[in-house]
């Protein structure tokens, strides 16, 4: 739909004109330029688990003496989706991402100066509050540019960018660490942001739906909607708005109101549970890989695979978690169950363990990035960064707790089969918590889209106002 001259419309709902649209080059744009935030935000999150077999031999340290180490970085994360998500709300999606940016760009630079472990762990928690403040706010830029029918799809597609930049993570730590050690791999790490900055202030867009809401830019809503389609021309008088109502008060608050209690407690676990396992198998595949008798070299290769299989799982399961939602997701989570058990009982053969890790990557990156995907459409505007960065602020809790288990195991003694089997029970939890959501939802075999999965849903706050 467009407005034109002769339409003298006083109201133009922002987000049905939105839905009405093609996708356009401009929103592949937005999408690719959160895609490069995310992208340098997965490299800088996972590059402490590849260098981890080389810090600790420079160091002459235990593998479990790293464990605090994975897991400070990860309460930063778990403290910056907190804190930024619902301050986003308020001030906007755009300066969050700037600064988070800027932050993490510093954290990893300094992190290749590092000499003691103490220091180790006070630099990767200040840097996870970057990176944490980073994640939620790209998702909901990236779901307030797309029109509902492929927000989903278009979310995953932009989060891959975190996949393929934990992967290359792994790739280049191979490359780096046997010429120039471990330390080139965060100066490179760090230098990246800092140089993706300036290019956000001067091209990232505020998020269109947010401003409309908030009313703070009529005119600027008008030329976000003219790059969306160049062919549409508004009224002089024309208002942009969203019909939704803006929620006034602690943002949080509304996660637990109009019916929307039981399925954020189950949205944060099914967050809680993807986050251990990923961060789990994240931090400790390559030390794993590296005591079963790999090089440092082909232990990061082979661990990058986990993030690969993330990768061309998000591309697999985009339009089928925008046409069946919930129900896909619980059996994407069913099937890491066997998968990541798998990986404990596979050790003996390179190429055969490398499948199991790839299929995980799959299932569990995969899965958690439509996770995010969904988590996008739960909450109407004006507490969707909450929403979203909330649910991973408490998925950032199972993720410190899987590096800290697995350390703790390790430690114990305890065998690769053990290890990897005790693991699987996270990815099962993560599946009967996305059934129940799919359950409550009343999806049963009808496969209906986000929109329509559950009462609070924004489809519903909608319909209210």
């Amino acid at each position: 739909m467009s407005a034109t001259p002769a339409q003298d419309t006083s109201k133009i709902d922002t987000a049905a004109f939105i839905d009405a649209q093609p996708v356009s080059a401009f929103q592949i744009k937005v999408l690719l330029t959160c895609a490069a935030v995310l992208f340098l935000d997965g490299f800088d999150t996972t590059a402490i688990g590849y260098v981890a077999p080389a810090l600790t031999k420079e160091w002459h340290i235990g593998k479990e003496a790293l464990g605090p180490v994975f897991s400070a970085g990860l309460f930063g994360l778990m403290i910056g989706a907190l804190l930024f998500g619902p301050l986003a709300d308020r001030i906007g999606r755009k300066k969050i991402i700037v600064l988070s940016t800027l932050a993490f760009g510093v954290g990893t630079l300094v992190t290749s100066f590092v000499n003691d472990v103490s220091v180790l762990l006070a630099i990767r928690f200040l840097t996870g509050l970057g990176l944490g403040g980073a994640m939620p706010n790209t998702v909901a830029l990236t779901s307030e540019f797309s029109p509902h029918r492929r927000r989903a799809t278009m979310v995953m597609v932009m989060f891959v960018g975190f996949s393929i930049g934990a992967a290359l993570g792994g790739l280049l730590a191979a490359a780096l660490i046997p010429q120039f050690g471990w330390r080139s791999v965060f100066v490179v790490g760090g230098a990246a942001p800092l140089v993706l900055v300036p290019i956000l202030i001067w091209r990232l867009p505020e998020s269109v739906r947010y401003l409309a809401l908030t009313g703070r830019s009529n005119a600027r809503v008008a030329e976000l909607l003219a790059l969306i389609n160049p062919k549409a021309v508004f009224a002089a008088g024309a208002r942009f708005v969203v019909n939704e109502p803006e929620l006034k008060g602690i943002p949080i608050q509304h996660l637990f109101r109009e019916q929307r209690t039981i399925p954020t407690l189950l949205l944060w676990v099914v967050f809680f549970m993807s986050l251990l396992e990923l961060y789990f198998l994240s931090n400790w595949l390559p030390t794993v890989l590296n005591d079963l008798g790999a090089s440092i070299s082909t232990a990061a290769v082979i661990g990058s695979m986990f993030q690969v299989g993330g990768v061309v799982g998000t591309f697999a399961l985009g339009s089928i978690i925008d046409r069946f939602s919930f129900r896909a997701l619980a059996l994407v989570y069913f099937v890491a169950v066997f998968a990541v058990g798998a990986i404990g009982q596979l050790g003996h053969s390179a190429a055969l363990v490398t499948t199991a890790i790839f299929v995980a990557g799959f299932c569990i990156v995969g899965g958690q990035i439509a996770a995010n995907a969904l988590a996008a459409g739960f909450y109407p505007t004006s507490v969707r960064a909450t929403g979203v960065g909330w649910a991973l602020g408490m998925g950032r809790i199972g993720s410190i707790v899987g590096p800290l288990v697995g350390g703790m195991l390790l430690g114990l003694k305890w065998s690769v089969g053990e290890l990897f089997g005790t693991a699987a029970a996270a990815a099962l939890c993560a599946a009967l918590a996305a059934f129940l959501l799919g359950r409550l939802a009343g999806l049963g075999g009808s496969g209906r889209s986000a929109k329509d999965q559950v009462p609070s849903l924004e489809a519903v706050t909608r319909a209210q106002a």
